[in-house]
């Protein structure tokens, strides 16, 4: 084991055994960056949220982006990228032995086409979304797959849901956090397997309950308190969505039970030798957060289904990929992002379906390149090593890309939600910042009815403005017609506003070094060390709860 200090902040940072047994194996060097900052750099290449809209420059029609229409590369909607006439190979060049090589893929970045939204070719009636996989009919939705009906969240494997964050396997759910296999479930987190709850908090198995939280396979019950069938649907047919004062009535019963239950130091499932939070049928998974079946790896956030993974967000399926962000599918991928069933690729990014690549960008069904330029399988070889000596000379090999070299402005990106900085602090590290734009910040002209009834059809043509940040954002009918059916009053917040306080109610992903306020043993935990609620270990909590 060996402490370094990192190069990016005062922070020191542990390299175990089996980190550096890790790296020897894929025969990279051991990072200079922390867990922290490597994750930041990483997100800070990923705008899930930021859309303008442009024009496909293939097709000239008009199209949503995630790019503004300042970007020097071609910027074509998704059919065109995925089935357009063009390839990466066409924009090949000569690496520079004179040259740093991420100033020479930067130089390739700026020339080749990107998809103006990451939607895989499956999806249909979703162009108000991004990195999507196997959608139907979903609008501002970000990060999800295979759902259908769904709104302003990342919902996956769901139907029918407005307003979620990391929701699995749900159906007709609003304003749920991190929960799976839930029913008609509303301002939920941490809820499994449960159906009409409403404001729960760690909810196994339950069906019809109000503020409750830590509950395990109960049925009518207010705070907690078990009531009979009839008196608990009379009070819950007294609840008015539409009155605000009672919700927030309600919803801070739900934190006062919060703080008499017993808290999971790691929320998880089937699991053996992990670290992290909310960690399911994973094993020998350490340092990771909203991860689900993986083994041996270790530093990785919400992915799915991994073997071997160091340092991963955003991925499914994949193995042995190490710095990498994006998508599913790929193996032996290295220091690369938003890459599609490849193998054996460094340092690139939009490559599918594609075998040995080094420095690619936007490559198709081709092997053995090099800043998009192919080679024979020998040649490859001994430019690939040749490059790597040349990487160890400036300081760039085992380095992920630089942030400063994002296409995007750093608050357009992921990382400004989890590392957030101001523009002052951007600037001086030399990122870019993107300031805001005054025509979406126009004053709201209607006002809007508390009450869903009194809500009429025009609400769909009017511009709405946050009653927090001031952005404007509108009412679409397919939104409508969802809060009518749940009787649910018009949001008077702008979907980046209601998802901050979505992603505000879950722990920082750091761990911290504390004991089990019942037993004393020791545990690593998200919950820091001056928190108020009962932290309980494995054993004290499954004896409590169940």
């Amino acid at each position: 084991m060996a402490t370094k200090h990192c190069t990016n902040c005062p922070e020191q940072f542990t390299i175990t055994d089996r980190d550096q047994k890790y790296y020897d194996r894929i025969k990279v060097p051991a990072p200079t960056f922390c867990p922290t900052c490597r994750q930041q750099r990483r997100y800070a290449i990923r705008n899930e949220r930021n859309l303008h809209k442009g024009e496909c420059d293939m097709c000239n029609k008009g199209v949503l982006s995630m790019y503004s229409d300042d970007k020097p590369f071609p910027v074509y909607c998704p059919k065109c990228w995925w089935d357009g006439d063009w390839h990466g190979t066409e924009y090949a060049q000569e690496f520079d032995f004179n040259r740093p090589f991420f100033d020479q893929f930067a130089e390739l970045q700026a020339k080749v086409p990107r998809i103006s939204v990451y939607l895989a070719s499956s999806d249909d009636n979703c162009d108000y979304c991004n990195f999507l996989g196997d959608c139907k009919n979903c609008y501002l939705t970000f990060g999800a797959v295979y759902s259908e009906d769904c709104m302003y969240g990342s919902a996956y494997y769901s139907k029918n849901c407005v307003d979620n964050l990391v929701t699995r396997e749900c159906e007709l759910c609003y304003e749920c956090t991190d929960s799976r296999k839930l029913y008609n479930c509303m301002y939920c987190q941490d809820c499994y397997h449960c159906d009409h709850l409403l404001f729960c908090y760690d909810m196994h198995g339950c069906s019809e309950c109000i503020a409750c939280c830590g509950l395990r396979n109960k049925k009518y019950h207010i705070e907690n308190k078990e009531y009979s069938k009839e008196d608990y649907e009379k009070i819950k047919s007294q609840i008015d969505f539409c009155n605000p004062n009672q919700m927030q009535g309600v919803k801070k019963k739900l934190e006062e039970v919060k703080m008499t239950i017993p808290h999971h130091f790691m929320p998880n499932s089937n699991t053996q030798n992990v670290s992290g939070t909310h960690v399911y049928n994973c094993k020998n998974t350490f340092n990771s957060f909203y991860v689900d079946r993986c083994e041996d790896c270790a530093y990785c956030m919400q992915v799915v289904d991994l073997k071997d993974c160091y340092d991963n967000n955003y991925t499914e399926e994949n193995e042995l990929c190490y710095e990498y962000l994006g998508m599913y599918g790929a193996k032996n991928t290295y220091y690369s992002t938003f890459s599609r069933h490849s193998y054996e690729v460094f340092y690139s990014e939009y490559s599918i379906n594609s075998k040995y690549l080094f420095g690619c960008d936007g490559i198709f069904n081709k092997n053995y390149c090099i800043l998009n330029k192919e080679y024979s399988k020998e040649d490859y070889e001994k430019m690939k090593e040749k490059i790597i000596e040349h990487m160890k000379s400036t300081n760039e090999w085992g380095e992920f890309f630089p942030i400063g070299h994002s296409p995007f402005a750093y608050n357009e990106t992921v990382a400004q939600e989890y590392f957030p900085l101001t523009k002052e602090e951007a600037v001086t590290k030399g990122y870019k910042w993107k300031e805001k734009d005054k025509k979406e910040y126009l004053p709201q002209m209607a006002e809007i009815p508390q009450n869903i009834i009194e809500v009429k059809d025009n609400i769909m043509k009017e511009i709405l403005a946050c009653n927090e940040c001031g952005k404007n954002y509108k009412i679409i009918s397919q939104e409508l017609k969802f809060y009518r059916d749940q009787k649910l009053p018009i949001p008077k917040k702008c979907p980046d506003c209601r998802h901050r306080e979505r992603l505000n109610l879950r722990n920082p992903r750091k761990l911290y070094d504390r004991k089990c306020v019942k037993c004393e043993a020791a545990i690593r935990t998200t919950y820091a060390l001056d928190r108020k609620e009962k932290i309980y270990c494995e054993k004290c909590y499954l004896a409590t709860v169940y």
